[in-house]
């Protein structure tokens, strides 16, 4: 299949968002990237963990899983043996998540971001940071609304993208064919005051310069500026 032919090689995948998506969670969204979708869903406790407890602090974490059919061969379930990848990913959605939030604003609660991917076409955790994120800011507008907090704990709004170098072509926002075949391979994560909060480059096939990584980056700003402004867009309707 040909790498790239529908799309400049800096434009991302048309991005939609549904708020709201299953009623039983205390806030969810369904994000597409393009044919990735990821349902994101955020649940609110009073169970901490314990070395939360020793203090007056909220906490955040979160957890991903791919669903059996979301790949085009059947994905095992993961109740039956660990996934590290999955770990992995989930990890860095909590690690890029908690930069959004003071705890110390969400004084005894505890919230809990799932990412379930229900079709994976690349940028599965990408996608899942950037859902992850409007799932959060929905549950902390519900939970400023019914008064379980008085001071909004958001500090940074959070967004991540792909880039990559494909057959000696820089690329923004990899499928799944671009990315199977990427000789670079690039995850970014950022505020939006378009500061890192987190980069993981990989040479898959080849070694890339420091000029290649930077341009990775400058491509990932531009990017990650109109995911702010499709998020901006769903918040507000």
């Amino acid at each position: 299949m040909a790498i790239r032919t529908s799309r400049k090689e800096d434009q991302i995948r048309k991005i939609k968002i549904i708020k709201n998506f299953v009623e039983n969670s205390y806030s969810s969204v369904l994000i597409e990237t393009g044919k990735t979708k990821v349902l994101c869903s955020a649940s609110v406790s009073g169970d901490l963990p314990q070395f939360i407890k020793e203090n007056t602090n909220g906490w955040l974490t979160a957890e991903y899983t791919m669903l059996p059919c979301s790949t085009l061969i059947r994905k095992a379930r993961t109740t039956y043996k660990p996934d590290s990848r999955g770990i992995e990913i989930q990890r860095l959605i909590g690690r890029a998540l908690r930069q959004a939030v003071d705890l110390t604003k969400l004084p005894n609660f505890s919230i809990t971001i799932d990412c379930d991917v229900i079709q994976a076409d690349g940028g599965t955790r990408t996608t899942s940071i950037n859902g992850g994120y409007m799932a959060l800011a929905l549950a902390v507008q519900r939970m400023l609304k019914e008064g379980l907090i008085k001071d909004n704990p958001l500090t940074n709004k959070i967004a991540s993208i792909s880039a990559g170098i494909v057959h000696g072509r820089l690329l923004l926002d990899l499928d799944y064919n671009e990315d199977s075949k990427a000789d670079v391979d690039f995850n970014v994560v950022m505020n939006d005051k378009l500061n890192l909060i987190e980069v993981q480059g990989t040479g898959e096939r080849n070694d890339f310069s420091v000029e290649e990584m930077l341009n990775m980056i400058k491509y990932c700003q531009s990017g990650i500026k109109e995911i702010f402004a499709e998020m901006e867009l769903a918040l507000n309707e």
